[in-house]
């Protein structure tokens, strides 16, 4: 057996980049059911409105929608929490960053990393709104520069 190993990307939270300052990331793997994986591979998943909270010594993940299997008999909740597995050592670290005020936990992107279905999760802290409005005016003159050197190159 050859030493490469498999990678899908599945699914990638653009929205996360834009709404948080993305501070540090952790990969973890995610306990998932027979059905999601199915769901999983078929790209039926959604992280948009995703987030991670940590409760009673694990970390769940919150709102990452995975669309139901359409073979499969059980009807599962697409929306239900789920458990993110990560060692003691990056758990303990996580808890110390999130108990700092304003630092939340985002799923940024869902993959298939052999045949685990692996998560990479970031610590994020919250843009504020004239942040996000700055970014927004300093890429569209940027386009604008572009655009205009690209039309002189033309000429």
């Amino acid at each position: 057996m050859s030493g490469k190993k498999y990678f899908k990307l599945i699914a990638e939270n653009r929205k996360a980049f834009f709404d948080y300052h993305i501070l540090e990331t952790f990969k973890a793997g995610i306990e998932l059911l027979g059905s999601e994986v199915k769901s999983l591979r078929l790209g039926r998943v959604n992280l948009k409105d995703s987030f991670a909270r940590l409760e009673s010594g694990q970390i769940l993940l919150y709102n990452m929608h995975i669309s139901p299997y359409e073979k499969a008999r059980s009807g599962l909740d697409p929306l239900r929490k789920r458990k993110l597995l990560l060692n003691r050592a990056e758990m303990k670290k996580l808890y110390g960053k999130v108990a700092e005020k304003g630092l939340t936990l985002v799923p940024l992107k869902l993959y298939f990393e052999g045949d685990w279905a692996k998560i990479d999760l970031a610590v994020g802290k919250a843009k504020k709104k004239f942040e996000k409005r700055t970014k927004l005016r300093k890429e569209a003159v940027e386009k604008e520069v572009e655009r205009e050197f690209k039309e002189k190159l033309l000429k």
